[in-house]
C-alpha cells in the first residue's frame, strides 16, 4: 500500500511552487550536523518540499536533495532516479520528512558523487536493499516502502545527509575518493 502511495505522490499536491535554492558545499557546518524533525504539515516544510524538488529538477545529473543541501538543518530530502540507468525499482519523484531504514542487505560498493562535494567522487558500500518508513510533506502520511538498487543507494546517501554525514564520512579510506570527472 505505502508503496502505490509513495508512487502516486506528485509536488502538485503540496499546493505551493518551489524555487529554486543555492546549493551549500562542504565543509559547511550545516552538512556535518544531524537535523531536526520536522512536522510534515506545516507551511513552512511544504515550501521546503516544493523548493528541494524545483532544485533537484534544475541541477544536472542530480538524483537526490537534503533540507540540509540548501542550508536548512532538517530531516527532509527529496529523491528521484528515475532517468538514472542503474535503477530498477522506481517510485518517481518523491519527498520524505524524518525518513529512516528500517530493514537493509546485501551491501555492495558503488562510486557516489554529491552537489555538496562537487570535486570528488568516491566508492561506498551500501544496502542493495532496503526498507525505509517516512512522512510525505503537507498530509503527514507514513509510508514504508522497499527498493533496490540505484533507489536503495539514493535512499540511504540522502538519509545519511539529514543525519549529518557525507558519501565521504563513508568511504574505506583516502585510496576510495577520486577527483570528479568533467566532461566537455
Amino acid at each position: 500500500m505505502s508503496s502505490e502511495r509513495v508512487t502516486a505522490w506528485t509536488e502538485a499536491e503540496l499546493g505551493v511552487e518551489g524555487r529554486v535554492l543555492d546549493v551549500v558545499k562542504a565543509p559547511a557546518g550545516v552538512l556535518s550536523a544531524r537535523g531536526a524533525d520536522v512536522d510534515p504539515t506545516s507551511a513552512e516544510i511544504v515550501q521546503l518540499a516544493a523548493d528541494l524538488v524545483a532544485t533537484m529538477r534544475v541541477s544536472p545529473g542530480c538524483v537526490g536533495l537534503a533540507a540540509n543541501q540548501v542550508g536548512v538543518g532538517v530531516r527532509v530530502f527529496c529523491v528521484d532516479v528515475t532517468e538514472h540507468p542503474k535503477s530498477r525499482t522506481l517510485h518517481g519523484t518523491f519527498v520524505l520528512c524524518n525518513a529512516e531504514v528500517v530493514e537493509s542487505s546485501r551491501n555492495e560498493k558503488a562510486r557516489e558523487g554529491c552537489m555538496s562535494v562537487p570535486d570528488f567522487t568516491g566508492d561506498v558500500k551500501r544496502a542493495s536493499r532496503l526498507t525505509v518508513r517516512g512522512q510525505l510533506p503537507g498530509t503527514g502520511e507514513q509510508v514504508e516502502f522497499a527498493t533496490d538498487a540505484f533507489e536503495a543507494r539514493a535512499l540511504q546517501h540522502e538519509i545519511d545527509h539529514t543525519d549529518g554525514f557525507l558519501f565521504l564520512d563513508r568511504v574505506a579510506g583516502a585510496h576510495a575518493i577520486y577527483p570528479r570527472q568533467t566532461y566537455l
